[in-house]
């Protein structure tokens, strides 16, 4: 993992050394020194930015720079955490754009490995395919929910770039993805054609609309998420106050925030990556949301509540609910209130899921359920468990 990592700047060094005591920066474990990679034993987390660009459709050679975020998150106070954070510097362009993916897919699987979550601060988007890559040891399907105003489906016979690496993620193999989710996509940034399709693979799509209308509807989204993205083009320019981007719409600042506190508090995200950074030495509005965005994704980790012993049933509160000619069974933790819906394994079927699974949900869907109204989120999984 050494190989492919560059210490934290001289400059961040610095800074960090003037700080006040308490904040992150005293707290972070920071790569300072080349070849003397710091211990992960005791760490949670560990960022890591990535300066690659060069597949971004708009690239003229553009660099990024990551110590603005850094900066800033140095600077924050943390809250009453109880996991240790590593900051591994930066991966450097490779000399091909697939020897940078090669490098991110080692360094994500090593972390993985040893029960680490990687915080990828990144340049194009089309680096969530070697985050996505870094799952492909693991055992079982793998979730994705991307944060954005786009899809980027593209066309997976053409070359990847940052707007259309999805289509390589859904063809390439090995076949690891059961399912995608998007959160957040504005109607007239996405071809007809894609929206079709994402129906058609059963994916989930959730407007921008839809969602800030009640932010609570990422929770059980997030829960059944192992890997977590964000555009940042997925929030308001405004919000971000920095040059040559116009987006009028998208997440409000403290919207954002609690969607990566949702992220955070899942069980079962393992990674969250941010994509589509810049240069913010020019916008420390930029850099400053970007690093609360960061810390609000640590505090929801370490208020993680652990209420998953399916196999307890004094846990739980199960619920049978006779729609059409099935009978839903629904289980709601006693513990967090939580929700989740049964989806049974179906036995001719050859896929890697191989086991009853229980899908979060919300009281809305029991609700809707005892309505006569078959849960979206079900019909979805059933369908694909059946492909």
């Amino acid at each position: 993992m050494i190989d492919f990592l560059k210490p934290v700047s001289k400059s961040v060094i610095a800074h960090k050394e003037v700080l006040p005591q308490g904040v992150l920066g005293k707290q972070i474990i920071s790569y300072s020194k080349a070849g003397d990679l710091p211990s992960i034993d005791s760490v949670k987390f560990a960022i890591i930015g990535v300066n690659e660009n060069r597949r971004d459709t708009n690239y003229i050679g553009e660099e990024i720079a990551f110590d603005p975020i850094r900066r800033a998150l140095y600077s924050l106070y943390p809250g009453n955490w109880n996991h240790g954070i590593v900051d591994l510097g930066d991966i450097d362009k490779g000399e091909t754009v697939d020897d940078t993916y090669f490098a991110l897919k080692s360094v994500i699987s090593s972390l993985l490995d040893h029960s680490i979550i990687p915080i990828v601060l990144g340049g194009g988007q089309d680096l969530v395919y070697a985050q996505y890559r870094s799952y492909d040891t693991k055992s079982r399907m793998v979730n994705i929910t991307n944060i954005d105003s786009r899809f980027d489906l593209g066309d997976a016979d053409l070359p990847i770039t940052n707007k259309s690496y999805l289509g390589k993620i859904i063809v390439d193999k090995p076949y690891n993805l059961f399912n995608y989710s998007n959160i957040g996509y504005q109607s007239f940034y996405n071809a007809p054609g894609e929206i079709a399709l994402l129906e058609k693979l059963y994916f989930d799509g959730h407007r921008l609309g839809e969602v800030t209308s009640d932010l609570t509807m990422v929770e059980p989204i997030m829960r059944n998420s192992d890997l977590v993205t964000l555009d940042i083009d997925a929030i308001k320019s405004n919000e971000l106050s920095y040059k040559n981007k116009r987006n009028p719409n998208g997440f409000d600042s403290r919207e954002i925030c609690t969607i990566a506190r949702y992220a955070g508090i899942s069980n079962r995200v393992s990674s969250f990556g941010i994509y589509e950074l810049n240069d913010f030495e020019e916008s420390e509005t930029a850099a400053m949301l970007i690093a609360q965005v960061i810390w609000y994704f640590i505090e929801g980790v370490n208020f993680r509540i652990d209420d998953e012993d399916f196999g307890n049933e004094s846990l739980y509160t199960t619920y049978k609910v006779p729609i059409d000619n099935e009978i839903l069974k629904f289980k709601k933790s006693n513990k967090t209130e939580r929700w989740w819906i049964e989806l049974p394994f179906i036995s001719n079927v050859n896929n890697k899921l191989k086991r009853k699974t229980l899908l979060p949900c919300t009281y809305g869907d029991y609700l809707g359920a005892c309505n006569q109204e078959i849960p979206e989120r079900w019909f979805k999984a059933r369908q694909k468990n059946e492909v």
